[in-house]
């Protein structure tokens, strides 16, 4: 029976369909592995089902050149975590969990855009603290959604989920930007550079994170948004700049922000957790339990046809 390394808990029906076929070591530590580690497990396992921030990058197969792994399956759409390029020359194939995270993903957006569009958490936090004196006409007055231009960066799966919501719930105008053209964007949308997308009254980032993305949105794109433009992000931390966006933030060029990834994540600078306009989450993006079971299966799905020589269902 292979041996199976799932580096962090996932729900019990996962863990369950993988012992049944597989000889399953589950790390039961809900930080990332470090390079050490990921090595160790290239070295020790016959498969790996990482996640995001487990460093399987260069150092990592550096130190096994010739891993006993062949298969790295990972747990979610995102695999910047991974060297591709490095695992193939080692020998060591990808696998990712698309499709199943696009719906769940696309909500936080909306939940994002709404909380901090309508200053949701601002008035949540006053009435925790009891410092609600009741209602007025001017009190918490917010950016209204409906009919309003969202900005798309990046209209893949994810982001087409988002301006579909927004176009048909809200009634929003779309345009996008995108590194290649997109011919059917399903639904009325103009493709535009990114000045011009990061101009309307919501940007919504949903690029893959990695290399070509790194600080995408700097102080440069910033630059193009608003006063009273709001930024959501729920591709990959590191694809803003966050010291510019806190800049922008903390001079007024912008409205808000919306965020549920860090460039350093879990670290969350201070100056964001002290803004009222900056509404934060905790990565929930696809933290359903329907969904984090729906990925799940999907990475054993990928191990099992590994195991049985057939095609990769999701290779990268």
């Amino acid at each position: 029976m292979l041996k199976l390394l799932i580096t962090r808990r996932l729900p019990d029906p996962v863990l369950d369909a993988a012992r049944a076929r597989f000889d399953v070591t589950l790390r039961d530590d809900t930080t990332p592995m470090d390079a050490a580690a990921c090595a160790a497990a290239l070295r020790d396992f016959d498969l790996v089902l990482p996640t995001l921030g487990d460093a399987f990058r260069a150092p990592a197969f550096a130190e096994v050149p010739a891993p006993r792994a062949r298969l790295l399956a990972n747990f979610g759409v995102g695999y910047n975590h991974i060297d591709v390029k490095a695992a193939r020359a080692a020998g060591v194939e990808v696998t990712n969990t698309p499709g199943a995270v696009t719906d769940a993903t696309a909500d936080i957006a909306l939940l994002l855009m709404l909380m901090t569009a309508r200053r949701a958490g601002e008035g949540e936090r006053m009435v925790r603290a009891g410092r609600w004196a009741g209602w007025h006409p001017t009190q918490l007055l917010g950016l209204h959604m409906s009919g309003k231009r969202l900005g798309v960066i990046g209209l893949g799966r994810i982001g087409k989920a988002i301006a579909w919501r927004c176009h048909y719930g809200f009634g929003m105008e779309v345009v996008f930007h995108n590194r290649s053209a997109v011919a059917d964007p399903g639904l009325p949308a103009r493709q535009v550079d990114l000045a011009e997308a990061m101009g309307a009254d919501i940007v919504a980032v949903a690029v893959p994170g990695g290399a070509a993305t790194h600080h995408l949105i700097d102080a440069g794109a910033l630059a193009a948004m608003q006063p009273h433009g709001i930024l959501v992000n729920i591709s990959r931390g590191d694809v803003v700049d966050e010291a510019a966006l806190i800049a922008a933030l903390q001079a007024g060029r912008i409205g808000g922000a919306g965020l549920d990834v860090y460039e350093f994540e879990p670290a969350v600078p201070q100056a964001l957790r002290e803004m009222e306009n900056v509404t934060l989450l905790p990565h929930l993006g696809t933290a359903a339990l329907e969904v984090r079971s729906s990925m799940g299966m999907m990475a054993v799905d990928n191990l099992i046809a590994f195991a049985e020589g057939r095609p990769l269902p999701n290779r990268v």
